[in-house]
């Protein structure tokens, strides 16, 4: 009995040990180790790769956003406004923030099949909208330039990025509504071009935050 006892001690007493220690190392030394290393070598991605605008958090280098006018009466979705670079078709991103917080709703994908009738609905509908949105006096938009980015959601619905012909096929209205010059917007567009992944990986992209606060900017002091 009394060695029963004593066993049982020893096992409690091994366990509860093993508890302590584990805790303290994976739950207290590991984590804080990882930090220091992220916050040393890493630190602005360890800290969520924040883009900042006159000394503000504006949003986040990996989560896109909206730039859309306020919501009216009657309206179930805003229009864009389009003084500002648009991103890709969304579904779950908050508010427009160039200056002020913004709220995520959600992430999510709308994935159809290639054939599926809602689908190719969406695509022409969000392809005339382009066009139209995009065609100035002296600059008309083609069906056959709007690239898939313009009128498809990314996987998430959260993509930061446009690619290069997105964001070239902008320039003229964004120039006219900001009374800007092209050639400056254009300029504007290249300085803010990321390459492709080590030189060979995907194709050259256009983080939009980042080019609307340029844009801001420049908007500014014209």
């Amino acid at each position: 009995m009394n060695t029963s006892v004593r066993s049982t001690t020893r096992l409690l007493g091994a366990g509860l040990r093993a508890l302590v220690i584990l805790t303290l190392v994976c739950g207290v030394l590991y984590p804080l180790a990882v930090t220091g290393v992220a916050q040393g070598l890493f630190h602005d991605k360890a800290n969520g790769s924040e883009i900042r605008s006159e000394g503000k958090v504006v949003g986040s280098e990996l989560i896109g956003q909206r730039y859309d006018l306020p919501l009216k009466k009657g309206e179930e979705t805003a229009a864009p406004d389009l003084k500002w670079f648009q991103p890709r078709p969304s579904n779950g991103l908050g508010e427009n923030t160039v200056n002020t917080q913004y709220k995520l709703l959600l992430s999510g994908a709308t994935n159809r099949s290639g054939d599926n009738k809602e689908l190719l609905k969406w695509v022409t509908d969000a392809k005339a909208a382009v066009v139209e949105d995009n065609s100035t006096a002296d600059y008309k938009v083609k069906s056959s330039d709007v690239p898939a980015d313009a009128v498809t959601s990314s996987g998430s619905g959260l993509d930061p990025h446009i690619s290069l012909g997105y964001a070239e096929l902008q320039v003229h209205r964004v120039a006219e509504k900001n009374h800007l010059r092209v050639g400056q917007v254009e300029e504007l567009v290249k300085k803010h071009t990321d390459g492709r992944i080590l030189g060979f990986m995907g194709e050259p992209r256009v983080n939009v935050l980042k080019l609307n606060i340029a844009l801001k900017e420049l908007a500014e002091k014209n």
